[in-house]
């Protein structure tokens, strides 16, 4: 990876207790869902069914793209990012998708384009699924706010950072590079 320059601080997250936080936040918010879901509604909404499942494999690829389109939109609307700087896949070897940018963005932009999908794919389907009594639609919403884990991470981290701090992501990597002044990004 070629970086711009000496970064003044790397950050690495530790993909273990990523996941691990991913499980419990999944399973909280399944919990929650569920009691809220009951409160509301006077009746346990959990029923399985081949559609079922169906139905929930669906949202749930259909969310994970929404989640990492939503990353691209945070970094062309904050970071002002052009097209070509974006870059989005699936890492196998973590077992995740990402997005991703070839530009230096400020933190305040990044801390942005990570909590947006969290908000978009997360919570908004999580509460419109409590408020439709649609248990796909719930615990779906659960796992990609479980998801956003990794997000929450890197978002905790770069509270740390200086305010006027610029981030360079790893594009294959859970690793983010802080300089506190600009530097262009390589080519």
């Amino acid at each position: 990876m070629n970086l711009p320059g000496k970064p003044d601080y790397v950050i690495e997250l530790n993909m273990k207790r990523i996941h691990i936080w991913a499980l419990v936040l999944t399973l909280l918010f399944v919990l929650i869902g569920s009691f809220a879901a009951v409160m509301l509604h006077g009746e346990s909404f959990f029923s399985f069914s081949m559609l079922g499942i169906l139905l929930w494999l669906i949202l749930y690829a259909i969310l994970i793209v929404l989640h990492e389109i939503c990353h691209l939109i945070g970094f062309k609307l904050w970071g002002k990012c052009k097209r070509e700087d974006l870059v989005y896949g699936v890492n196998r070897e973590l077992g995740v998708a990402y997005a991703g940018t070839k530009k230096m963005l400020p933190a305040r932009a990044m801390k942005k384009a990570l909590l947006l999908p969290f908000w978009l794919t997360g919570l908004l389907p999580f509460v419109i699924g409590i408020w439709l009594n649609s248990a796909s639609l719930m615990t779906v919403s659960a796992f990609l706010i479980g998801g956003a884990a990794g997000d929450f991470s890197m978002y905790g981290q770069l509270r740390r950072v200086p305010k006027n701090a610029f981030v360079f992501d790893h594009l294959h990597k859970p690793i983010l590079y802080i300089f506190n002044q600009k530097i262009d990004s390589p080519s």
